[in-house]
């Protein structure tokens, strides 16, 4: 898929990685970005291609109401998250029910939502931006996120599976930490997010299903074919 001329709709967008997918998206000659938020004020792109829209993950209506209003649609970005931090063993379970309302059922939602746009334009490209806790719980507080990422992952390969016919790549991008504000308590080697939006585009452009973007994610999914032993190392000894 060619960037340039496509009309994108990149969800939280008004920071972090997704902000970065805007300027990459621009970058490339893209006609139109839809840069959603919850608070689509916050987002302060002078570009005249870029057009602000509310979109939640967890209001269906938000989702929409987007969907109405960008029609023209052919490469949807789901980058919008969250992490509550929660304990599997510990936490209360609305927690770890809001982790996967947001990551698995609101990303599900966003796809259905602009599936037929995207079949109606002739295809396109579906990005998932999705975490190398997927594969891996590595910390405590990292339980529930790693659940809701795993759920994430395996449905960006059903939902893969039945787009096929429609022209419609559907990719997952994997990273270990990125220097957002989402890791900043995180005490961990974090790479630029511009460097996530450049690795991913570069892969729709390419026709990639799966982005590694950092040696993290590289070495994990290596690892996953091995005994699993060699990832949880440093917690038995």
């Amino acid at each position: 898929m060619d960037i340039a001329g496509a009309t994108a709709l990149v969800t939280g967008a008004n920071r972090g990685i997704g902000r970065r997918f805007v300027d990459q998206l621009l970058e490339r000659g893209a006609e139109r970005v839809y840069a959603t938020a919850r608070r689509p004020e916050a987002i302060g792109f002078s570009d005249p291609r870029v057009v602000p829209l509310r979109l939640d993950l967890l209001d269906e209506k938000s989702i929409s109401e987007a969907a109405a209003a960008a029609q023209d649609v052919t490469l949807l970005v789901n980058n919008a998250g969250i992490t509550t931090g929660a304990d599997l063993l510990t936490a209360d379970l609305d927690m770890i029910r809001q982790d996967l309302e947001t990551h698995l059922f609101g990303t599900l939602r966003v796809i259905r939502a602009f599936a037929p746009a995207l079949t109606a334009n002739g295809g396109g490209a579906i990005v998932n931006v999705l975490s190398v806790l997927a594969w891996v719980a590595t910390h405590e507080g990292s339980g529930s996120y790693s659940v809701a990422k795993a759920a994430e992952w395996n449905m960006t390969n059903g939902v893969r599976v039945e787009l096929a016919g429609r022209n419609i790549l559907v990719q997952g991008v994997h990273l270990g930490a990125a220097d957002t504000d989402m890791m900043a308590g995180r005490d961990a080697p974090k790479i630029d997010p511009a460097d996530v939006a450049r690795a991913s585009l570069d892969g729709v452009q390419a026709g990639s299903i799966e982005v590694l973007v950092d040696d993290p994610s590289r070495f994990v999914k290596a690892a996953l074919s091995g005994d699993p032993a060699q990832l949880y190392a440093p917690l038995t000894g």
